[in-house]
């Protein structure tokens, strides 16, 4: 088959890591697979189509990239498969000729919550192109809000990346690691909140931040580290024993499953993504949506009980590595869009 990706940009970010592995593995499968990608200016992208300039941070990378000035739906190549891959490449892909072949829509996070104006990225859920969403949260909210239905195709794990890192892990300390960012959503200031309220009754915790940005004014962080390699993350995931995942919502939340997979214990909201993999008492401590005082619990009750800890990494890093496959998932991808 020949498949198109729309994708907003190629730079490291968990949904932009889920589209171009796909591509990848496609294309890995034998299809011709090209992720057009938009540039601001011509010569802009004349320059990055010059120099074949792809994602670095995916070593051999198998699909075509191509840079464009606007995703024109006259001007978007012949294919058996068109992808939009979020809410502002959709209406391109509703318009696109024919020849463009069967059209989808791969949903990532229910984005008009914080991404767009919320009419319009809401208009582009009632389009009638057949969903691909990657959590049973997203199904539902196509389902119950705008009667689509949606194939449901969970992202998984990179095990060749993020696996237990032997050593990482020393007993100075217990480490609670945070994702840092700016996104209010995020959830960070409410991770402050029950990192302080634990650190109170166990001072001998330790909240780890990381983020692509150190953040522009001081925070309670105990240690921070900032843009690291990926090759360094496992190292990061392994060397802390709770993993803590604030945010408010999330289409699936990457970072809580990887960090699962390198043999943390999460203690997490409920925000829709993470009912996939994180079952409060088995595979993770999940609090009601938004609820601090719950969170804290969860947390204390994290950090004071180790055997409770170590049973439920091991459950989560059993279940997010044996649950998701990457062959599976590209092999199911594959199917459905020869389906149509």
């Amino acid at each position: 088959m020949k498949i198109t990706f729309l994708a907003p940009h190629i730079r490291i970010a968990g949904g932009v890591r889920a589209i171009l592995t796909y591509a990848d593995r496609l294309a890995g499968r034998g299809h011709d697979v090209t992720v057009l990608v938009p540039a601001k200016r011509p010569w802009l992208a004349w320059s990055r189509n010059f120099r074949g300039e792809g994602p670095d941070w995916i070593p051999g990378f198998r699909a075509r990239v191509r840079w464009v000035t606007s995703w024109d739906p006259a001007r978007l190549p012949a294919a058996d498969a068109l992808i939009a891959t979020a809410w502002q490449s959709a209406d391109a892909v509703a318009k696109a000729p024919a020849r463009s072949g069967a059209k989808f829509y791969f949903v990532q996070h229910f984005e008009s919550l914080y991404h767009g104006d919320p009419h319009r990225v809401d208009a582009t859920y009632a389009l009638p192109l057949p969903k691909i969403v990657i959590s049973s949260w997203l199904r539902d909210i196509m389902k119950e809000r705008f009667g689509a239905e949606a194939e449901v195709l969970v992202t998984p794990v990179d095990r060749g990346l993020f696996h237990p890192v032997e050593g990482a892990r020393s007993d100075d300390a217990l480490r609670v690691l945070m994702l840092h960012h700016d996104y209010a959503w995020k959830g960070v200031r409410e991770g402050f909140e029950a990192v302080a309220a634990v650190k109170v009754r166990h001072p001998r915790i330790q909240l780890v931040g990381f983020g692509v940005k150190r953040p522009r004014e001081a925070l309670p962080y105990d240690e921070f580290h900032e843009n690291l390699p990926q090759e360094r993350l496992a190292w990061l995931y392994s060397r802390s024993p709770i993993y803590l995942c604030p945010s408010w919502d999330e289409g699936l939340g990457m970072p809580a499953m990887e960090a699962m997979a390198c043999g943390a214990a999460l203690v997490t909201f409920d925000n829709g993504g993470s009912r996939d993999y994180a079952t409060d008492g088995a595979t993770a401590l999940v609090a009601p949506h938004r609820d601090v005082a719950a969170l804290t619990r969860c947390l204390e009750r994290m950090v004071a009980d180790g055997a409770l800890r170590e049973r439920i990494a091991d459950r989560g890093r059993e279940f997010v590595t044996q649950s998701f496959d990457w062959d599976r998932a590209a092999a199911r991808l594959e199917k459905i869009l020869g389906a149509y």
